[in-house]
């Protein structure tokens, strides 16, 4: 009767992955299916039906926040005593319980909270010079290679082979490696990667370990097991001990931290890897509207890659809600405030701010928001990240920048006082450096320069009283007032607020409204995503922020950083957002005219981007996306299209124009519903012109139709 009660509410997938039989068990489970409700049902169904004790289960989860919520559920459902902790807490458990034995009555080292302290004075033995920044790459360097059981003498290699982006050469990343393993040692210390690896080594190597911890732990349980790295996996292994009782839950399309090592490869493997595995696929949605749903799907559906084999068709649950809005502003401080003025009229009409959340792709575009929403008093909390004037290079800057008053001529203009300012901190606005933390910090100082051509661009026209108007003030030192200013408002406490977040730390997380913001290519995808993998992982991390949102959500993005800063296209994963899916609107600021020109959103026929330029359109596709061009078909065209003309006596582009001709030799169109899907061929063109085009894409030559041109 227990185990009916546990059953009771699930749905059919559900059930088919609480009640399969031990062994290996593969659940991919989309966002907002009840993965957790899965997985834990699933161990209190085991243990109630006496085919499992729960002191014998370990489920391990990547987050504390995760593990406390599988042990109060598995509570409530009357499962207690199951071992619920993260890798490093399991690993940290049974390492200093075995300690003794294994270090020769030894206590176990002290465990590093953090690694880059030691890796400064690494880099410094090694010769290498280094700055806040710099040893935090170096750390994330270190982290990934020895996640990936590489050794300092093997980093070169495999940094190459995985197309890595360290801070330095990776000769030098390599010695600074060597050098830090060196000053572990020295000081008797360790990282959590080898609190790891010693859980490894304790069990591989010492068969009364391995003997005592597979008699205590008999059943597994892997939450997100897409972003298990190769040392989790290996510890995952030992832990088993050839044993198949386990049960994996993941989603290869949420798959978005690879940069530290991580990798979907165990999941999508699984089946494979593990004979007679069982495959449970989760697809009903329960957090979404269908609206939400169905532009996640269009997100996803043009996924390519080896995570795409899995991705999953998500089925909306929840009654229906309002379509997802594409809004398009002039510029990324039109766009801020818009979202601040949004979320405030949320706010009044009842959504808790808590329930709300501005995701970006970078922390350093939280500055924008973090100041709209001060200006418009909507409480916020930054998280995963310090407030922008919070940060150690932006307090640096500012203080840079207070000294260049005396320094700089004032009549310097003042886009050019911040660039020499910010050129003495060692910042160079032309060359971006390699590494996530150098790079965040750059974009951070980047982040002041475009204060400053915002700050300039508008010298707001102010009354002095009888005297007449004067323009502001946009000196050197008036811009420092201004952050100041920015600065002290922001300082004001906050308690619980609309959340700022990076996509990256909203996994996980759920809101009723959310606003995906700045969805602009070069920004997401992000300029140093290069590689066909890259660009893949920065579509998943759309997919992850469209599916944050239950009710509520908002894509938008600014034509231009500044105001008449210069045009930037739009994100190229946003499907088609005008049929079925979000609306799209054009924004403007209150008192400048409308803009009565709506572009036609289209999809890229090759990578699903939307297409707004309207060569693109004609061409259907992405201008940097690979052409499928029939140059000998593109050649006839051209001699048609010059005879033609000719004989019409108008110029060869009245015809069809160079973009027309393109589209026609790579779409190759045969009936004239394929050939009016050409943007800018309308019916009067198809009537002229449409048998002479069908003749030359079926292989006619000019001079066949120029021959029956002349018998007609």
């Amino acid at each position: 009767m227990r185990t009916e009660a546990v059953l009771a509410g699930l749905d059919p997938d559900q059930r088919t992955a609480v009640t399969a039989p031990a062994g290996p068990v593969c659940i991919l489970a989309g966002a907002g299916t009840g993965k957790t409700r899965a997985v834990t049902h699933r161990i209190a169904y085991r243990t109630m039906s006496g085919e499992i004790s729960p002191r014998h289960v370990l489920a391990v989860t990547f987050t504390a926040r995760a593990a406390a919520e599988m042990r109060a559920r598995l509570g409530a459902l009357g499962a207690g005593g199951v071992q619920a902790r993260t890798f490093h807490a399991a690993a940290l458990r049974q390492v200093r319980y075995f300690a003794p034995r294994l270090l020769d009555g030894r206590r176990m080292p002290e465990l590093m909270e953090s690694k880059a302290r030691m890796v400064g004075l690494a880099a410094a033995k090694a010769g290498v010079r280094t700055d806040r920044a710099a040893a935090r790459d170096l750390a994330g360097e270190i982290e990934w290679a020895k996640s990936s059981l590489v050794e300092p003498g093997e980093y070169a290699v495999a940094a190459a082979k995985a197309l890595r982006e360290p801070p330095y050469e990776p000769a030098r990343v390599a010695e600074v490696f060597a050098a830090y393993e060196q000053l572990k040692r020295r000081q008797g210390v360790i990282d959590f990667e080898d609190l790891l690896r010693a859980a490894v080594w304790g069990i591989e190597e010492h068969q009364d370990v391995a003997d005592q911890i597979r008699a205590q732990y008999r059943h597994f349980v892997v939450d997100e097991y897409q972003d298990v790295n190769p040392l989790q996996q290996r510890l995952l292994d030992a832990w088993l001990g050839g044993r198949d009782d386990l049960t994996v839950v993941g989603d290869a399309s949420q798959t978005i931290y690879s940069f530290t090592g991580a990798t979907s490869a165990y999941l999508i493997d699984f089946p494979r890897q593990r004979r007679g595995a069982v495959v449970v696929r989760l697809v009903r949605d329960y957090r979404s509207t269908p609206q939400v749903v169905g532009l996640a799907n269009a997100v996803i559906r043009q996924a390519r890659g080896t995570e795409a084999k899995l991705r999953l068709e998500l089925v909306g649950q929840r009654p229906s809600g309002p379509e997802p809005e594409l809004k398009i502003f002039p510029d990324e401080h039109s766009e801020a405030v818009a979202v601040a003025r949004r979320c405030r009229e949320l706010i009044a009409a009842g959504t808790p701010a808590s329930e709300i959340a501005v995701l970006f792709r970078t922390n350093a575009q939280s500055e924008t928001y973090e100041e709209a929403l001060a200006d418009a008093e909507v409480p916020y909390v930054v998280r995963g990240a310090e407030r922008f004037f919070e940060r150690a290079e932006v307090r640096q800057a500012m203080v840079a920048l207070r000294a260049a008053v005396r320094s700089i001529p004032g009549e310097t203009p003042l886009v050019e006082a911040v660039v020499e300012a910010l050129a003495a901190t060692g910042w160079n606005r032309r060359q971006p450096p390699p590494g996530g933390a150098a790079r965040e910090q750059w974009e951070a100082l980047a982040a002041l320069v475009a204060l400053a051509e915002e700050y300039a661009a508008s010298p707001e026209i102010l009354p002095i009283g009888e005297a007449g108007r004067v323009q502001r003030d946009v000196s050197l030192a008036a811009f420092n007032d201004e952050l100041i200013r920015r600065a002290e408002q922001q300082h004001a406490p906050t308690v619980s607020g609309v959340t700022l977040a990076s996509l990256h730390s909203a996994k996980g997380l759920e809101w009723d409204a959310v606003f995906l913001v700045g969805l602009a290519d070069g920004t997401l995808p992000t300029t140093y995503a290069k590689t066909a993998e890259q660009l893949e992982e920065e579509r998943r991390l759309l997919y992850v922020g469209v599916t944050r949102a239950r009710q509520l959500l908002w894509l938008s993005y600014g034509q231009s950083r500044a105001p008449g800063g210069r045009t930037r296209r739009p994100c190229r994963f946003l499907p088609q957002l005008t049929k079925g899916g979000a609306t799209e609107s054009r924004t403007v600021e209150p008192g400048r005219k409308p803009d009565r020109r709506r572009p036609q959103v289209s999809l890229c026929r090759i990578c699903g981007a939307t297409l707004l330029a309207g060569a693109d359109r004609k061409l259907g596709r992405c201008p940097t996306c690979p052409s499928d061009l029939d140059e000998d078909l593109h050649e006839r065209l051209q001699l048609w299209r010059a005879a033609t003309a000719a004989e019409l006596k108008v110029p060869a582009y009245v015809v069809f124009t160079d973009a027309t001709l393109v589209a026609v030799a790579e779409r190759r169109p045969a009936d004239p519903a394929q050939l009016l899907a050409i943007a800018g061929i309308g019916p009067r063109k198809l009537g002229q012109y449409g048998d002479a085009v069908f003749a030359l894409v079926a292989g006619a030559s000019p001079d066949d139709l120029a021959q029956k041109n002349f018998e007609n």
